[in-house]
């Protein structure tokens, strides 16, 4: 098979001193990582894409491991913009987030861009101690200016203290099942993202169902977490939302 394989790591340890260490920084391939300013108790990390990408065929990967402690905040410098390549392959790409009890993860890319004639699969999966901290940030634009979408599968799933909380799966763009631009989908929208807090403190106060915005709602998970879900006409919008739900819903 054809396409670049590829598999960047981050491992954050608390250094005993109230900050964060990160033993492991490996970057691989088009995934180059670079450490930036952070806190006194924060280590923050850039993904850099230094190719285009991914294109049909490639197997793009990224881990992220937490220890108990530790403070880690993930973004990256640009969208992703998946595309077309030369074979016909489908390209995947992977997020696997792992954090310990009393450890911290912000995982907060930029958008992914479905370009058209692209074929992407995106899973993410997300294991967290029953006291860990996490806000996860995923969004996705279905093609760039004027053009339209590729055929993008995403799924993510969560595990707290090894429970599923969250398992949800969705495809969009030509030859996905039908409907998915539809009223109880997307209904034209381009732009769709979502929110996953973790906080140990919504055991004692869970958060309640309700509508954010016009096309945007929040629903309790099974554990001390939420999961946000909103829909836009574009990323410049939809993280408008998402920010705002953030700034509402976390506690710190």
């Amino acid at each position: 098979m054809g396409g670049v394989h590829a598999t960047a790591r981050i491992e954050a340890r608390a250094d005993g001193r109230g900050g964060t260490a990160l033993p492991v920084l490996a970057s691989d391939g088009p995934l180059a990582l670079r450490r930036t300013r952070g806190t006194a108790a924060e280590a923050r990390v850039v993904l850099v894409g230094a190719m285009s990408g991914p294109l049909g065929g490639d197997r793009f990967a990224v881990e992220a491991d937490v220890g108990g402690g530790a403070r880690l905040r993930v973004g990256s410098a640009a969208a992703t913009i998946a595309l077309p390549g030369q074979t016909k392959d489908d390209a995947r790409y992977e997020v696997r987030l792992t954090v310990a009890d009393d450890g911290e993860l912000d995982w907060l890319p930029e958008p992914l861009i479905s370009a058209k004639g692209s074929d992407l699969s995106v899973v993410t999966r997300v294991d967290l101690g029953a006291g860990a901290r996490l806000v996860l940030r995923e969004e996705q634009v279905l093609g760039r200016v004027g053009e339209e979408p590729g055929l993008l599968r995403s799924r993510l799933v969560a595990r707290i203290a090894g429970r599923v909380v969250l398992d949800q799966e969705l495809a969009c763009g030509p030859g996905a099942p039908g409907g998915w631009d539809g009223p109880a989908v997307l209904a034209g929208q381009r732009a769709i993202g979502q929110l996953v807090l973790a906080r140990p403190e919504f055991a004692e106060r869970p958060v309640e169902a309700r509508i954010l915005a016009e096309h945007a709602c929040v629903m309790p998970l099974a554990g001390p977490a939420a999961l946000v879900t909103a829909v836009a006409p574009d990323g410049l919008r939809l993280r408008r939302v998402l920010d705002e739900a953030l700034a509402e819903l976390d506690i710190r």
